[in-house]
Parts: structure tokens; C-alpha cells; sequence
């Protein structure tokens, strides 16, 4: 029997800590972006030039790929800087993720592999031929094909398939809003937008009838706030309970959302995702494991789950009715990690905020430690031991390697 060639897992990252995790928890592959053009370039959610050196080397340590999003529109105008962007990091990526055809140009005659990115809306299979024709190596189709529709793309396409697998939702075509852009000229696709549309909506009354005089004829005072509230929203995109029938469509990397989020998003969403998609190639994957891995994935920052668009065309169960995240833990930070005591595994900490106990959860997060979490089993103060370490304090506790100047966080359950 000819085993499943198994998915890329394909994580994001926003800063060298998120990288790390992704790193740990088992992805194949990692996007970033750089300072300009790219669906981020609002959030402080991108690398710096002389951090990317780096974050190759960590990837390629580890048999991993690296790929830069520059996926924005290009104005005139701007075509030099995107060249030198290019030129700057064709060294340390493996591709490039575009949706512009002047960058295509450019990608083509520096010789770098290119992806065309979600935001062309390939959404057929005659124009993932065209594309490859064109010398994309990969494409990363519409959000809103169905898993039929991926299924017939990947069949007659004769190139490699990329679609989302988790992570949050736009309201718009493959992205391509103009809300920001009209509310506050702030465009979504140039990476700035504000996000209107995951907010409460009222709905306000207008007259258009006067009298003579231009006096309203009717009260038009009247504001009704919608409920649910937000009603543009999108729920979040989560593939687990049915990773299995992607696979099986031929899909060649899933892609996880995510590079405005923080490291245990990153850290805990990539883990399920690799476990699953090793279950499904052993063919170990059952709904009791996806169930399992769902209750992880909503640990961390998410809004409602759907299905996305594997399944049909949007409709009214497409959208959240809550504003703010449902994860099912919040971190409180405690402090600081002062030292480490790498034989011995002991981490001493300074607790500046979020007091702890034997038996809390803990997570330390840090640019080369990433996301390690674990119970504490034992406090001590010197040579005492104390029952609760509390703010202002140093303590010290068995602990996974981290190093000094790492952040160290307090778990707690909100179920």
C-alpha cells in the first residue's frame, strides 16, 4: 500500500520567539514578512533585515523552509524598493509569496521561486495552469473554493496546491476588503488594515423628507444597536475534525493564519496540526483525536470555529456574535527568568506581577527559547520554601532550558 505523502504544515511567524515555537512544535515550513509589502505591515508583526539572516539558520538547522510574504500592491513607483527587498533576502529564503504580476517579473528574472498568493484569488484550475505557465512553483488558492473544487484544482492543475487550514477569516473576497480603506484610509491591502468589520454595528435612522423650511418631517434620532453585535465578523477557520478529506484532496501545504499572533498561538496550534497530519498518514486519525486536538487549538487566542468555505458558499453561520477571544485559557504575566541553572534544570525567577504556586501551569517564552510549558513542582527561596512565591520576590524552580531575560507567564483555565 503506497503511504500518504504527507502535507507541508506551514506556520507563521511574526517575531524570532513565534519562529522558535514553530521550529519546536513541528513545522515544515515557516513565512514571514520583512519591513514593506506584505499583509502585515501594520502589526508589529514582522522581521527586521538583520534578524532574517538568523531566522534562516534556525530553519535550515532543522531541514525547514523559509518563505517571505510580499503580497501587497505595488504602486508605481515602488517597483525599485520591492527589487531591492527581493535582492536582499534571496539568500536566506526558499520562495517568495506574491500576488503582484510586476513582482513575478521580478522573482523570474532574480531567479527565486515564487508562490502565488491567496490574494490573486486563483480559484480554478485554468488559471493554476496559466500561473505555473508563468512559473509559480506553488499556488495558495481563493478562500472560497470548496474541497471539491481543491480537489479538481489539484487534479488538473499539474501544480502544487496550498490552502488555508486555520486561523481567522476575512469577510472579503480572498482578503481583497476595502473597509478599512473606506473608513479610515487605511488599506487592507497594502497591510494596514483596522479591522473595522470585527466590530458592534449600530443602525441609525435617516429622514430624507423635509418640510419647506428643510426641517426633518420625522424623528431621525433613532439608533438601534445590531445583535448580534458583530455582524461583519468571520469565525475562524479550524480543519482538524475533517484534516483527513484535505489530505486525502492532494492538498501540498496547509497553511495556518496567524503571523499577528502571539507565540503560544503559534506554539499550540502548529503541535495539533502536526500530530494530526502524522495520525492521518499512519492512519491513526479518529474524531476522538480531533476532538482532542480542537480543545487544544481553543486554549489559545481564537473566535468561533467553522468550517470555512470547504463546504459551501458563505452564509448566516459564518459569522461570530462575540467581539473578543474565546480561548478557554488566559496568560498572566509573572516576570522575568534571572539566571538558569542549565545542570541542575533550575530556572531562578524574579515575579513582578502574577504570583505562583506548586502545581500552576506555567509557560516561559523567549527569541531563542521559544514556548516551553510545564507544572511547577517545587518553589524555593534559598533555603526556604515557600508556599506561594509573590511579587517583589525571586524564586527558583525545576524548569525546561530557558535563558535570562526570557518572560515567564501564568496559565490559567477560564472554563
Amino acid at each position: 500500500m503506497t503511504r500518504m505523502k504527507k502535507p507541508e504544515i506551514l506556520a507563521p511567524a511574526g517575531n524570532m520567539t513565534c519562529l522558535q515555537a514553530a521550529l519546536d512544535a513541528g513545522a515544515d515550513a515557516v513565512y514571514l514578512g520583512l519591513d514593506a509589502f506584505n499583509m502585515r505591515a501594520r502589526a508589529a508583526a514582522n522581521f527586521t533585515r538583520d534578524e532574517l539572516p538568523e531566522a534562516a539558520r534556525r530553519c535550515r538547522t532543522r531541514g525547514v523552509r523559509l518563505y517571505l510574504t510580499l503580497n501587497s500592491i505595488i504602486f508605481e513607483g515602488e517597483m525599485p524598493a520591492a527589487k531591492e527587498l527581493l535582492e536582499f533576502a534571496r539568500p536566506h529564503i526558499d520562495a517568495a509569496i506574491v500576488s503582484d504580476w510586476g513582482v513575478i517579473a521580478l522573482c523570474r528574472k532574480l531567479g527565486i521561486p515564487f508562490h502565488v498568493s491567496t490574494q490573486m484569488s486563483c480559484s480554478n484550475s485554468d488559471a493554476a495552469r496559466f500561473l505555473k505557465s508563468q512559473g509559480a512553483s506553488r499556488i495558495v488558492l481563493a478562500r472560497e473554493c470548496t474541497l471539491d473544487e481543491v480537489a479538481g484544482i489539484v487534479r488538473d492543475s499539474g501544480v502544487e496546491i496550498e490552502t488555508f487550514v486555520h486561523g481567522a477569516q476575512c469577510v472579503a473576497e480572498s482578503g481583497r476588503c476595502l473597509l478599512s480603506h473606506d473608513a479610515y484610509g487605511c488599506s487592507a491591502n497594502r497591510g494596514e488594515c483596522h479591522q473595522p468589520c470585527r466590530r458592534r454595528f449600530l443602525i441609525t435612522a435617516v429622514d430624507r423628507f423635509t418640510d419647506r423650511n428643510g426641517n426633518p418631517l420625522h424623528d431621525a434620532d433613532a439608533a438601534f444597536e445590531v445583535t448580534p453585535h458583530t455582524v461583519l465578523s468571520a469565525k475562524d477557520l479550524c480543519s482538524l475534525p475533517f484534516i483527513d478529506k484535505l489530505a486525502a484532496a492532494g492538498i501540498a501545504s496547509f497553511k495556518i493564519e496567524g503571523r499577528a499572533r502571539t507565540p503560544e498561538y503559534v506554539a499550540t496550534v502548529v503541535r495539533a496540526y502536526r500530530t494530526a497530519v502524522d495520525a492521518v498518514a499512519d492512519g491513526a486519525y479518529t474524531p476522538a483525536l480531533a476532538n482532542r486536538l480542537v480543545s487544544e487549538t481553543k486554549k489559545v487566542f481564537h473566535r468561533d470555529f467553522a468550517t470555512g468555505l470547504f463546504y459551501g458558499r458563505p452564509g448566516a453561520n459564518q459569522f461570530t456574535d462575540k467581539e473578543d477571544s474565546a480561548a478557554t485559557t488566559v496568560k498572566r504575566h509573572v516576570g522575568i527568568v534571572i539566571d538558569y541553572f542549565l545542570k541542575a534544570k533550575i530556572a531562578q525567577v524574579k515575579i513582578q506581577d502574577h504570583p505562583i504556586r506548586v502545581g500552576d501551569t506555567l509557560q516561559i517564552q523567549g527569541q531563542t527559547t521559544g514556548v516551553r510549558e510545564f507544572k511547577v513542582s517545587s518553589l524555593r527561596h534559598d533555603d526556604e520554601i515557600p508556599a506561594v512565591a509573590e511579587r517583589g520576590t525571586w524564586v527558583t524552580f525545576p524548569a525546561p532550558r530557558c535563558r535570562v531575560g526570557d518572560k515567564v507567564f501564568f496559565i490559567e483555565s477560564i472554563l
